[in-house]
């Protein structure tokens, strides 16, 4: 019997199969698309990461006051830990300030060095309020550093002061009208006016520092949430790094086991939280994996049962000059259909669910970059579905094939 002969026996087998078949279906619908979506929201996750920490620049440097050592990932710049715990941490307030800028300003190989400081404030346009974030930053240099690229308008200048520069969530999406350039925005109680909008889509506002000061009610004059650094060689990061880390050791009389400062790059930071994202998203795919798990079992359960129903079948097909490998061709087929089916409606089910996911979670840390589906996903998703089809299959196929065909047509 000829490949595409099985192939076609085995189809019917499918599309004329009890509602038991199309229930194991459903089983194996199920797992691909708990895995499609789950696949799609650390996909979007990743994005959201490499977006905002990828255009950072592989020449920035970040100073942050804290020091966590032996904490886990996500760890905070005030030296709290993130889900790692465990580590010892600064105990004391500590703060950057003037001198520790001075400082660095003398270390060889830095090339400009913006201060930026952040804070929440409310803001008002036409009648109507939120709570937005607010980052000071030194208007002379953060231009020469900052990777924003602009959808209008221009970055802040030397000379700036009640102006700033929005990110485009802001402008077109959190008021009931859109904010354009050269309109007042109400923040802190201070008339600002728009001079630049960004291509982003957070609702973050960025002004002169000082302005930034006198609307910030806990920040002051001189002190610093971090100091952006930019190097004059990427390629010796890591050397200037080391010569920021001893001039402020030796400024702050710390020792390495004592340090209340951190100096981080942009592509350790998203080292360490593309390894987090991963093994949450590798924990959630073990959990899918138990429906996709239970549909393999669903799809054996119903070829032995297949197997059970066409005995005479196979004892006929035999007797007319089918051989054991035609027998088992069409039993593999049939589950490899079951399993792709199933694959198939479970990547439509699943693409319809990473779309609502959400809507359905609701804004959280996990869904704020969206969702993805990849060709990958949905690849590797039809793959395994198809495989599962097919080793669930494989035994009672086998059992089918080495069947007697006078064994077979005597079976009731």
């Amino acid at each position: 019997m000829k490949v595409y002969k099985c192939f076609k026996h085995a189809l019917d087998m499918v599309l004329h199969s009890k509602l038991r078949s199309w229930l194991t279906i459903l089983g194996i619908v199920i797992g691909v698309a708990a895995v499609i979506a789950i696949m799609s929201l650390s996909a979007g996750l990743e994005q959201q990461v490499n977006s905002r920490l990828g255009g950072l620049g592989a020449d920035i440097l970040t100073v942050s006051p804290g020091h966590s050592r032996g904490g886990g990932f996500f760890g905070r710049p005030d030296g709290g830990g993130g889900f790692g715990g465990g580590g010892t941490a600064t105990k004391k307030a500590v703060v950057l300030d003037r001198t520790d800028l001075q400082v660095l300003r003398g270390v060889p190989g830095i090339l400009y060095i913006d201060t930026e400081i952040r804070g929440s404030t409310n803001v008002s346009y036409l009648g109507k309020s939120g709570t937005i974030s607010v980052t000071g930053v030194d208007p002379a240099v953060w231009p020469l550093i900052t990777t924003t690229t602009m959808q209008s308008g221009r970055l802040l200048g030397a000379a700036d002061f009640n102006v700033v520069v929005i990110e485009s969530g802001l402008a077109n999406g959190y008021f009931s009208q859109p904010v354009g350039l050269n309109q007042m925005l109400n923040i802190g109680g201070t008339n600002f006016r728009v001079v630049g909008i960004t291509t982003d889509q957070g609702n973050a506002v960025f002004m002169p520092i000082q302005a930034a000061t006198t609307i910030l009610s806990t920040k002051s004059n001189g002190v610093y949430d971090t100091l952006i650094v930019k190097v004059s060689d990427a390629n010796k990061l890591n050397e200037t790094m080391t010569s920021m880390t001893n001039s402020l050791d030796i400024k702050r009389h710390v020792t390495p086991t004592t340090q209340d400062f951190s100096i981080s790059s942009s592509a350790q930071t998203q080292a360490t939280i593309s390894s987090a994202v991963s093994s949450i998203s590798l924990f959630l795919l073990a959990i899918a994996g138990v429906s996709l798990l239970v549909g393999a079992v669903g799809v054996a359960n119903t070829m032995f049962t297949s197997v059970l129903e066409k005995t005479k079948e196979i004892g006929i097909m035999k007797a007319i000059g089918a051989r054991n490998k035609d027998i088992l061709l069409i039993f593999i087929f049939n589950a490899a259909l079951i399993g792709l089916i199933g694959g198939v409606l479970g990547v439509f089910l699943g693409t319809l669910l990473s779309g609502a996911l959400p809507a359905l979670v609701g804004a959280s840390q996990l869904t704020r970059g969206g969702t993805l589906v990849t060709t990958s996903s949905i690849i590797i998703a039809l793959s395994v579905s198809t495989t599962v089809g097919i080793l669930a299959g494989v035994i009672p196929a086998y059992q089918g094939s080495k069947l007697k065909p006078v064994d077979a047509l005597r079976y009731e």
